[in-house]
C-alpha cells in the first residue's frame, strides 16, 4: 500500500536579529570610543607626571584641548596650589611605595581658572620585568558629592547653633529656678551646688534658703519627677508654694501639706508631676540652732557632727508629695551646734553609678562625709563636687547639694536668738 506524501513546508520569513545578538553587538563598541567618552576621566602619565594620554571626558570637564596637555603639562600642573603640595608630600610618595593610591579628594584647576572637586585613583603600570612604565589615573567628578557634603556641613552648623541656643535657654531657665545666691543665717556657713546631667533638658531638682519674719529661717531641697518644661513648671510652683506657705505657717508639716494639695490638684492631668522634698526650719538658740525637719519621700538629711560622727536624720512617715490627697507628714528635731554640718542632697548623688552594676549609695556617702573636716559647708560641698567629677560612669541624673554649718570657732552664739529677719 502506498504511503501518503506530506506537503512541502512553507518557506520561512527571514528572522530578525535576536535581542541577545543586539546586546552582543552593543558590547562590541569601539574600545577607543569607550575610553574617550567614559563617564569618568582617564589620564595616563609618564613616571615624571608628564601627560601622555587623556580622554575627552576629562578634557571637557577642564576645558582644555588635547594638544594643550599631552606632552606639555604634568599631572600636578592641573592641581591647585594646595593640591600640588599634598601631591608632593603625600600622594606621590604613597604611589611610589604602594604602587596605587585610591579615592583621594583633590581639586583640579580648569582652563578658565575654576576649580573642579574630584576623587583620584592612580595605579602604576609595570612591564614584564616588573619595572614601572607609566601611571594610570582615574578621575571621578565630585561636584555633586562636594555640594552634598557642604549642605550637610551647613545643616550640621545650623544644628549646632540651634543646640547652643537651646542649651543657653535651658541654662537660663534652670538658673531662674534656683536662688541667685544662697543667703547665710547669722553665725552660720552655707553652700550649695547644682549639677545638670544634661545640658539639653531642664532638671527637676531645686533648693532654697530664706529668712522668715519672726527671725527663723526656712529651707528646703527637693526633686520633681521627670525633666523638661513640664517638670520645670512644677519645680517653679513647688519652690514658690513652699516659700509662701512658710510665711503663713512656718512649720514643716504645714508647708509640705500645702504643697501636696497644690500638686494633687493636677493628679488626673497629663501634666501631673509629683516630687520628693525635705523642708526645715532653723530656730536660733543660745548654743546654735534647732533644726525642725519634715520629709516627703526624700532621702534623709545627713548630720556631720563636730566630733566626726555622722548620722542620717530620718523622719517618720512622709510619702511622695502630690500622689495622695492626704499625707501624714511628721517632723523630727535635731540641734545644730558649732562644728556641725547638715547636708541635704537629691538622689542623683546616692544613685550615681560607680560601676556597671554598682551605685555610690547612702553607706558610701556616710563614710565619705565622716572623714571630712567638720564645720565648713563650703568644704563639704567642694569635696562632694570633686567626688562627682571622679565617678567613672558619670551621672545619670541631676544632683543638688545644700550644706548648712556652724563653724567650729563660733563659740559666741548669744546673738543668734534674735537674728534680723525679713519676709520671704
Amino acid at each position: 500500500m502506498t504511503e501518503p506524501v506530506s506537503p512541502a513546508p512553507a518557506p520561512r520569513e527571514p528572522a530578525s536579529a535576536s535581542p541577545d545578538a543586539s546586546f552582543t553587538a552593543m558590547l562590541e563598541d569601539n574600545t577607543d570610543d569607550l575610553y574617550d567618552n567614559a563617564p569618568c576621566g582617564y589620564l595616563s602619565t609618564l613616571l615624571d607626571g608628564t601627560v601622555a594620554k587623556v580622554n575627552a571626558t576629562l578634557l571637557g570637564w577642564l576645558g582644555y584641548h588635547r594638544d594643550e596637555l599631552v606632552g606639555r603639562r604634568r599631572f600636578d600642573d592641573l592641581l591647585t596650589v594646595g593640591g600640588r603640595l599634598y601631591h608632593e608630600t603625600h600622594f606621590a610618595p604613597l604611589l611610589h611605595m604602594q604602587g596605587e593610591v585610591r579615592g583621594i579628594a583633590l581639586e583640579l584647576r580648569a582652563a578658565d581658572g575654576s576649580r573642579l572637586p574630584v576623587l583620584v585613583t592612580s595605579t602604576v603600570k609595570k612591564g614584564g620585568d616588573g619595572q614601572p612604565l607609566l601611571i594610570r589615573t582615574t578621575i571621578f567628578d565630585a561636584r555633586d558629592r562636594r555640594a552634598y557634603e557642604q549642605e550637610l556641613l551647613r545643616a550640621r552648623q545650623e544644628a549646632d547653633r540651634d543646640r547652643e541656643r537651646l542649651q543657653h535657654l535651658v541654662t537660663s531657665l534652670q538658673r531662674s529656678l534656683l536662688p541667685a545666691a544662697l543667703p547665710t543665717p547669722p553665725g552660720m556657713d552655707t553652700a550649695a551646688y547644682y549639677h545638670m546631667a544634661s545640658p539639653d533638658e531642664v532638671g527637676g531638682d531645686f533648693y532654697d534658703l530664706f529668712p522668715l519674719a519672726d527671725g527663723r529661717w526656712g529651707f528646703f531641697l527637693g526633686d520633681v519627677c521627670g525633666k523638661g518644661v513640664d517638670a520645670a513648671a512644677v519645680t517653679a510652683a513647688a519652690r514658690y508654694t513652699l516659700r509662701a506657705a512658710a510665711v503663713y505657717d512656718p512649720t514643716p508639716v504645714a508647708a509640705l501639706a500645702n504643697l501636696n494639695a497644690v500638686l494633687y490638684q493636677d493628679y488626673l492631668t497629663d501634666t501631673h508631676r509629683y516630687c520628693t522634698v525635705i523642708f526645715g526650719i532653723l530656730t536660733a538658740d543660745p548654743t546654735g540652732y534647732t533644726v525642725t525637719l519634715a520629709s516627703g519621700g526624700h532621702p534623709p538629711a545627713l548630720l556631720i557632727r563636730a566630733d566626726g560622727t555622722a548620722d542620717y536624720q530620718h523622719t517618720p512617715g512622709g510619702t511622695l508629695v502630690g500622689i495622695l490627697p492626704d499625707v501624714p507628714f511628721a517632723t523630727t528635731t535635731v540641734p545644730l551646734r558649732p562644728g556641725d554640718t547638715l547636708l541635704l542632697y537629691t538622689d542623683g548623688l546616692t544613685e550615681a553609678r560607680t560601676g556597671p552594676d554598682t551605685r555610690f549609695g547612702a553607706d558610701n556617702l556616710h563614710t565619705f562625709a565622716s572623714h571630712l573636716p567638720t564645720g565648713t559647708a563650703a568644704n563639704l560641698v567642694s569635696r562632694l563636687t570633686d567626688l562627682l567629677t571622679t565617678l567613672p560612669n558619670g551621672l545619670d541624673d541631676d544632683v543638688a547639694l545644700m550644706a548648712l554649718a556652724i563653724p567650729a570657732t563660733a563659740t559666741d552664739t548669744g546673738n543668734l536668738e534674735h537674728p534680723t529677719g525679713v519676709g520671704a
